[in-house]
Parts: C-alpha cells; sequence; structure tokens
C-alpha cells in the first residue's frame, strides 16, 4: 500500500462502525466511510473536539450536524500548498488526502525529468494534484466538468503562491475535451485521472467507470507526447482492483512506450496504528 504519512496538518483520530474520525487542522469531523467495516475502539460522536458529522439519509445522500460553533471553511497545508477545506454535500470537504502520496509520486518525476513537463489533469476536482505539479514546476491543463470546483482549484493555485504557473482551467467534459485536444494536435507529457465511478458532464453526459475507462484510457493515449513522463489512474471504486489498472495500462500504453507500471492500494494512516484503504492507483511510468 502508498501510504500518504507526510501529513501535518490531518490525521485520522480513530475508525469504526461505518466512520472516520478525522482532524483537519484545528477541526474534527466525523465522516462516513465504506471501507471502515469493523468496529470502533470507542464512540467516535463522543469525541470532545468534534465540530460537525456528516449523517447519512435512509433514502440517500445526507446531511451534515453541526456540534460546535466552527468556521465554514478554512485551509490546510501539505508542506507548501494550501487547500481551501470546506464541508460540502455530499461528506467531501473539497479534498482528498490520500493523494498525496500520488502526488509526490508525480512532483518527484516532474523534477527529475530535467525538461519541460506538460501535464492533462482529467476529473481534476479542486486541483489537489494540479497545484502539486504545478509547484514542481509543470505547466497544467486542469478539466473538469464542475464550474464550482474548477473555480476552488483556482483558489488553491493562488493559496499556494503560484498565481505566475502555467496552468489552464477547463470547465468541460473530460471524454470531449480529449478529442478535441487530438484535433488540435496538442500533445502532453503526462497524464493524471482521477475519474468518479459514475457521474453526467456539464450537459447530461453518461459516465461509468468500469464501462468507459479502458476506452478512455486507450483515447488518451493519443494526446501524450512522442517522450511521455507518466500516465497516471487513481479509482475510489471498490470493485477495481490495483491490478485491473495494471492491466489497462499494459493493454494500452506498453504497445506503444518501452515503460514500466506500478499499481498499488492507497491509504493513510490512523492513530490507532492501522492503514485506512482509499482507493487503487496505477502509474506507468516511461523511463
Amino acid at each position: 500500500m502508498l501510504v500518504a504519512d507526510k501529513w501535518k496538518d490531518y490525521s485520522i483520530i480513530a475508525t469504526g462502525d461505518g466512520y472516520k474520525l478525522e482532524r483537519w487542522k484545528d477541526v474534527v469531523l466525523l465522516r462516513p466511510d465504506p471501507q471502515v467495516i469493523w468496529k470502533s475502539q470507542f464512540d467516535l460522536a463522543s469525541h470532545p473536539d468534534l465540530s460537525a458529522r456528516y449523517i447519512r439519509s435512509e433514502k440517500g445522500g445526507g446531511a451534515w450536524d453541526y456540534i460546535k460553533k466552527m468556521p465554514s471553511e478554512w485551509i490546510v497545508s501539505y508542506g507548501d500548498l494550501k487547500f481551501k477545506i470546506k464541508p460540502m454535500g455530499f461528506k467531501h470537504t473539497g479534498l482528498f488526502p490520500e493523494q498525496a502520496a500520488n502526488w509526490e509520486k508525480c512532483m518527484a518525476l516532474i523534477k527529475g525529468a530535467n525538461r519541460p513537463i506538460s501535464v492533462l489533469n482529467l476529473f481534476a476536482y479542486t486541483g489537489g494534484a494540479t497545484v502539486a505539479c504545478a509547484a514542481a514546476g509543470a505547466s497544467v491543463c486542469h478539466v473538469d466538468a464542475s464550474k464550482g470546483m474548477v473555480e476552488r482549484a483556482g483558489e488553491n493555485i493562488r493559496l499556494s503562491g503560484l498565481e505566475k504557473a502555467n496552468v489552464r482551467f477547463i470547465i468541460d467534459d473530460c471524454k470531449k475535451f480529449v478529442q478535441r485536444e487530438i484535433r488540435r494536435g496538442r500533445r502532453y507529457d503526462a497524464i493524471i485521472m482521477d475519474p468518479p465511478s459514475y457521474g453526467r458532464g456539464p450537459n447530461g453526459e453518461m459516465w461509468k467507470i468500469e464501462n468507459q475507462l479502458y476506452d478512455l484510457v486507450t483515447l488518451c493515449s493519443e494526446v501524450l507526447s512522442d517522450n511521455p513522463l507518466f500516465f497516471l489512474i487513481n479509482s475510489y471504486t471498490t470493485g477495481l482492483q490495483p491490478q485491473v489498472l495494471n492491466n489497462i495500462l499494459a493493454l494500452t500504453l506498453k504497445k506503444k512506450y518501452d515503460g514500466r507500471i506500478e499499481s498499488y492500494e492507497i491509504g493513510l494512516p490512523t492513530e490507532e496504528g492501522i492503514s485506512l484503504p482509499c482507493g487503487a492507483g496505477g502509474i506507468f511510468i516511461n523511463d
């Protein structure tokens, strides 16, 4: 497992009974997590510093229950990178902290390339990977279908002092954008994609990862440069094991480039001394 264990402003205090108790700088939140199928060691909701918890509805979705006064939004840091945190719909906070493990990997590859690197970040959300890659010196094209998330990514870039970085922000359906980039002849040295399990684009485009991921990776291989650096896939879908991502990358990219593939679980450490699984990653590295 690739564990994001370098956080100072984030930690998982405890887990159990379908929930994780987290500290986001000075704010403690309790959120559901489907991977947490074990019993808690104590009543997580009774933690004295708990500010809010997300309660699921039997009809789907849910809502935040605010227990004590807390800021509506605040900033957390990961090294020199800064991100705005805000309790959002469907239990999210605007950042997936386990992705710091992937940020570290991408930053190291970009810094070690010793050449200009252009990155295409698809399903880019609030820009964790965009900020990391820009901080490492890459130019980044950030694509997401949600206007609000793209605006938040722009805020995170500015918070991290990267206003002068070469970052393009695009609000679009990822597949349609890649198709247009191919027609325009634009190429990228690295691709990052973090697709949802299920979703819809701005014009109602349907996305289901099991049915469309392979075709999307195949399509994206056409927008890679002649000497690409890496291609990273992250998945939160429980049914997609790391080897599945490995196989997709092998069948699409190994035919074109002489590189290597790493696939792994990705997770976070907890103060209980265990690691919480948070999805799977697969990366093709052309070295």
